[in-house]
């Protein structure tokens, strides 16, 4: 549907701006901004700002004070929601301000919301407006890990990788520190910090002893650390293990890991997921299943090579991040981002969406959205 007036855009594109201050906080709960308006005036706004707190619906209704909302309207980025959750439902808040009118930014496709929100406001005799075009796509890209959880139940999972200019991640040699200039790697850390975990393969958890934490300012909660590790040989040792009482680490593994192994793992606070299917496309398709009823509802999947050909095969990369550096490599077996089987003709090719490119300190970024949900 339409919106009405410049006002109605206005206020709408300032409900999904404010919805990002949730980013990293709420999980897996949506990101979700509100504004209240009276007279075209807005007078209160909010957004959820941490899990189990208020919705956003409910701050911009106490941010209008004691102002009079009858008739108001309410501009909000997500369907509000209609049932008892951490929080009472936003529909009850709206009813009980008085407010006339609703402008939503996008739908919820929860199996307990999809419209119901909607359908009981206007049972209330209260005017509900669903965006279309540009502001609806808007609101739709902001909560694309919330999404995919619900209507697949995986996580989201964003891929990204640090090349130099003929596409290389790393020398014949193995080394890749530091591709990408510091700039980069400062904001490769923010998005850790906005994801609910961060993914690589054992061969990088080997060859650099990571601890795949979030290293910025304001970080709200430190990542899950997931390790991709068929036959369990991650160390004892290793810092991912060593701190896995304090920062969750989840090891998946195949049916072929040794027990003993699996067994030491869990004995020093780790989670084991054992990943079925008989290639490994198959078992990143049953971690993610696995994750994903874990509450993950997204992933950066930070390498090596060949972890992330598997996610490619199986179809579940859903956004690459690509930092592309001033440099060239050269070297008949550098190592690529991506291995896997690939595609076996260009008419096979996974497509991009959309495609985006600025400039990141020396770097250049390339994001690609692969797909949406």
């Amino acid at each position: 549907m339409a919106l009405k007036t410049e006002t109605d855009h206005r206020l709408l594109a300032r409900a999904i701006e404010l919805a990002d201050g949730g980013r990293g906080r709420v999980s897996p709960n949506p990101l979700v901004g509100a504004v209240v308006a009276v007279q075209d005036e807005p007078v209160g706004e909010g957004f959820h700002q941490d899990l189990g707190g208020p919705h956003a619906e409910v701050n911009a209704i106490q941010a209008a004070g004691e102002r009079d909302l009858s008739g108001a309207t309410m501009y909000i980025s997500l369907e509000p929601c209609a049932h008892h959750g951490r929080t009472p439902p936003c529909t009850d808040a709206i009813r009980s301000a008085g407010i006339g009118r609703v402008v939503v930014g996008s739908d919820d496709p929860s199996e307990h919301a999809s419209g119901r929100g909607l359908g009981i406001l206007r049972d209330e005799g209260i005017e509900v407006v669903l965006a279309d075009g540009e502001l609806a796509t808007r609101a739709r890209l902001v909560n694309q890990p919330f999404r995919k959880l619900a209507r697949s139940g995986r996580p989201w999972v964003l891929f990204k990788s640090a090349m130099s200019l003929d596409g290389k991640v790393a020398t014949q040699r193995g080394d890749s520190k530091w591709i990408s200039c510091e700039d980069s790697r400062r904001l490769a850390h923010r998005w850790r910090a906005e994801c609910d975990a961060v993914a690589v393969g054992i061969g990088t958890a080997l060859a650099d002893d990571p601890q795949l934490i979030a290293r910025v300012d304001g970080v709200h909660r430190q990542p899950r650390r997931i390790v991709f590790d068929s036959l369990a040989r991650l160390p004892l040792s290793s810092q991912l293990v060593r701190d896995a009482r304090q920062i969750p680490l989840i090891v998946v593994v195949s049916r072929a890991a040794p027990r003993a192994a699996t067994d030491a793992l869990e004995t020093h606070g780790v989670a084991v997921v054992v990943a079925t299917g008989e290639n490994e496309p198959g078992r990143v398709r049953s971690a993610l299943d696995q994750l994903g009823a874990q509450d993950v509802a997204s992933i950066l999947l930070e390498g090596g090579p060949h972890l992330a050909g598997a996610f490619l095969d199986a179809g579940e990369i859903d956004e690459m991040r690509l930092f592309l550096a001033p440099m060239v490599l050269g070297g008949k077996t550098a190592r690529d981002p991506l291995e896997g089987q690939g595609a076996e003709a260009i008419a096979e090719a996974m497509p991009a969406l959309t495609l985006d490119s600025r400039r990141v300190g020396q770097d250049l970024l390339i994001s690609a959205r692969m797909r949406e949900w």
